[in-house]
């Protein structure tokens, strides 16, 4: 009887330890599933904290004008006449090299801009789109820009690389972009709205001949660089950006 009463207890013993061992496992999958996730997002960096400029500066500039202004999670861009002694785009403070980067964007009715990396800030360059290229943001619609070929349409590396469909949304309305830039896969891309209208190299002998037939082939400078700033175009049109963020690569 004492024997059974034995092997009883060690059952229950070991059926209690396998529980404790499970919930263990169950607990550390938990811990390293949540750290994980915040490792995910980690990854990510908001390059505008939805209240106000900072980490941004206008291009060779001191301060940034009032014609750039954060409303309700948004930025602004509205060309003002009293502040227009020149172009004012607006850069990141910080430099990138490889990354992906996602924002959404809203144009006004026959706008213009553009987003753009590798942008080197000096004296010597008056405007960023002179080293740095450009993914068009655009209304194709009623833009004449967009009557020049489709390599000046919304998405696409401009004058370069049009994008492989119009899928953008009409003015107004908020679209949904990425951009993808990486030297060491020498690769880029961009996804608007879901689907991705543009592939092309990053640097090599097929970048350099995509940028010799366009008009960027005299442009000392122009996509040499394989880091550096990433600017939002002042292209005196109002424009609207948010939900801005990178991830280095």
């Amino acid at each position: 009887m004492k024997r059974l009463a034995i092997i009883g207890c060690s059952i229950l013993a070991l059926t209690a330890c396998k529980n404790e061992n499970k919930e263990t496992e169950a607990e550390n999958m938990d811990t390293q599933e949540s750290v994980a996730m915040q490792e995910v997002e980690q990854e990510w960096q908001e390059l505008f904290n939805g209240e106000d400029l900072q980490g941004w500066k206008a291009y060779n500039k001191d301060s940034i004008s009032s014609q750039w202004k954060v409303e309700n999670g948004v930025i602004a861009f509205e060309p003002s006449a009293e502040e227009r002694e020149s172009s004012e785009n607006l850069i990141t403070e910080d430099e990138f090299g490889n990354f992906e980067m996602s924002f959404e964007w809203k144009i006004s009715e026959g706008g213009n801009s553009g987003v753009m990396w590798a942008v080197q800030e000096d004296e010597k360059y008056a405007e960023p789109y002179l080293t740095g290229p450009e993914i068009q943001v655009l209304d194709n619609q009623k833009h004449p820009d967009a009557k020049n070929g489709p390599n000046r349409t919304a998405g696409a590396l401009y004058d370069m690389v049009p994008p492989s469909e119009d899928a953008t949304k009409p003015a107004g309305e908020w679209n949904k972009e990425t951009i993808y830039i990486n030297h060491e896969e020498n690769k880029g891309w961009v996804e608007l709205n879901g689907t991705r209208v543009t592939e092309f190299p990053v640097h090599g002998e097929e970048w350099e001949e995509m940028v010799k037939n366009s008009k960027f082939s005299e442009w000392e400078g122009f996509g040499t660089n394989r880091s550096g700033h990433i600017a939002l175009q002042d292209h005196d049109d109002k424009v609207w950006y948010r939900n801005i963020k990178i991830k280095e690569l």
